[in-house]
């Protein structure tokens, strides 16, 4: 397709952090950028809740791999530090077993080792050697892969023999298994496909590079929440000359045929109005954007039943809490284990069906910032991975009763006088990702991270059907995730500057994961 020597106009659909890396790269390049958010203020996942003084980021909590953050600033010529605090956490996770027994995980070697001894001696050694496995991984999967496209099967042919080498047919608990011995343990080391939407025992070991990634640059929690890296963000996007308009829903992403597929002429927005554009990024869910943004009759290969076969993640079930006490003996961030595990995931990605029991992520922010509480109090968010909505639950019925039953657990357990002492309470269900985030089926992290679903086999970043659309999110190359969203961005800036000539595709303005 010829281009004219003016930069295109560029139209972003959805201000969640997939959108605005990608809103940030292009207007570093030049571009004229627009970036439409359907809710009321930027985000996506990552909205911001405030209620009677306390601030609750409403989605992604856990900071990792900040150099992708860093890289956006240095397009402009800044410095990340300069408009974001970044804050360690330490322990990066406390689990806590449905025993009450406790391991604290850590980004140290030697605390490591000490916390797998208390649970099984000899697999101290086993540990050492399945970070040696994380890191030979990482150094495939995040450095050399999550930021080129996937757009031809040669492409998944060529790392083949790559993925051969580092057992991707495992899962990642089944990786783990053959380090470990003690069942407790491998639950540690095998629970972070769940922070992107996978079942840890069906999800590929591709995954497991996740561990040595926390393990190279920590966990962080930015000071005022993963809201004031939004902000500054769009402050960013901004000062490079973009647009960011909110409570701006796409209506449909506008197309006219060409001589071989369709091609993108623009966005119709809710109400009527239209914005030319000859290139769209959709940061909204990426099923959603075939099925709901996209006229069939511009489809050839995300057809309706098409979408509809895939694979969904789980949802998220997600409390949002503040007490007028201080509970100083939490962690930032807790991860509390139920009675069962495997069976328990099995309910929820298989059988999909609402358990009676649950495991939870509890979140306790004011243990690192004190500020987005009022004096004296403590903002909490409780999240419980539950089925997506081909469940059939009732939430309008089941929401309160679930909330109560997980306050009824913390109560007895880690908050203590968690009732008497509560100021505010809000929730949100399967249902609210599908109505506020339209999420196809309520999924809270889009497709699911199964080696049939990775890489090539997910939605691809440069549409097959559409000439001129772009995805970016949890469900393309290469995932869920703050990581995982930021380098889909980067994949697609280097796909665009390729088809506009502004530069070496595979020499990004910022420099590549390797040698950063």
């Amino acid at each position: 397709m010829h281009l004219s020597p003016v930069k295109p106009k560029v139209v972003v659909i959805g201000a969640g952090f997939g959108g605005l890396g990608a809103a940030i790269r292009l207007a570093a390049r030049g571009f004229d950028v627009t970036l439409l958010e359907k809710r009321d203020q930027p985000g996506g996942r990552a909205y911001v809740y405030r209620d009677d003084g306390f601030t609750f980021d409403g989605g992604p909590t856990v900071v990792t791999a900040p150099i992708l953050l860093e890289e956006l600033f240095a397009l402009a010529g800044r410095r990340m530090d300069e408009a974001v605090e970044l804050l360690p956490v330490d322990p990066f996770y406390r689990v806590r077993f449905h025993d009450g027994r406790v391991f604290d995980y850590t980004g140290d070697a030697d605390r490591m080792a000490e916390e797998v001894r208390k649970f099984e001696p000899r697999d101290v050694d086993g540990y050492a050697r399945f970070v040696t496995e994380a890191e030979k991984i990482f150094k495939v999967g995040f450095e050399d892969l999550a930021d080129v496209p996937f757009l031809h099967f040669s492409d998944m042919v060529r790392i083949l023999p790559q993925m051969i080498r580092l057992k991707s047919h495992l899962s990642v608990h089944a990786l783990v298994s053959k380090y470990i011995r003690d069942e407790s343990v491998r639950t540690v080391m095998s629970f972070h496909p769940l922070l992107v939407g996978g079942n840890p025992f069906t999800t590929t070991s591709i995954y497991s590079l996740i561990a040595f990634l926390e393990r190279k640059w920590g966990v962080w929690y930015a000071r005022g929440g993963t809201g004031a890296i939004v902000q500054a963000l769009v402050e960013l996007f901004v000062s490079l000359g973009g647009s960011l308009r909110c409570s701006s829903e796409v209506e449909e992403i506008l197309t006219e045929k060409s001589a071989r597929r369709a091609k993108v002429t623009g966005v119709r927005l809710k109400g009527g109005a239209t914005l030319p554009a000859e290139i769209v990024i959709s940061n909204a869910d990426a099923p959603a954007t075939y099925k709901h943004l996209i006229a069939e009759s511009a489809r050839s290969k995300w057809t309706d039943a098409r979408v509809d076969k895939q694979r969904y993640s789980m949802s998220l079930f997600v409390a949002y809490f503040g007490t007028k006490k201080i509970y100083p003996e939490l962690a930032h961030h807790s991860i509390l284990l139920g009675p069962r595990y495997k069976p328990l995931l099995h309910d929820i990605f298989e059988k999909k069906i609402l358990s009676d029991d649950f495991s939870l992520y509890l979140h306790a922010p004011t243990r690192t910032d004190a500020s987005i509480a009022p004096a004296g109090c403590e903002a909490f968010y409780v999240l419980s991975p539950v089925p997506h909505l081909q469940s059939g639950t009732d939430w309008e019925a089941q929401g309160e009763i679930y909330r109560d039953r997980i306050f009824e657990y913390l109560d007895a357990t880690v908050i203590p006088g968690l009732r008497e002492n509560l100021v505010t309470s809000r929730f949100i269900t399967p249902q609210t990702f599908r109505d506020e985030l339209s999420s196809v089926n309520g999924a809270a992290f889009s497709l699911q991270p199964t080696l049939s679903q990775s890489a090539y086999f997910r939605f691809h970043n440069k549409s097959e059907d559409v000439d001129g659309l772009y995805i970016v999110g949890a469900g393309t190359h290469p995932g869920a995730g703050m990581p995982g969203v930021l380098s889909s961005a980067k994949v697609v800036d280097r796909l665009i500057a390729d088809r506009a000539g502004t530069g070496n595709p595979r020499d990004p303005i910022a420099g590549t994961h390797a040698n950063a």
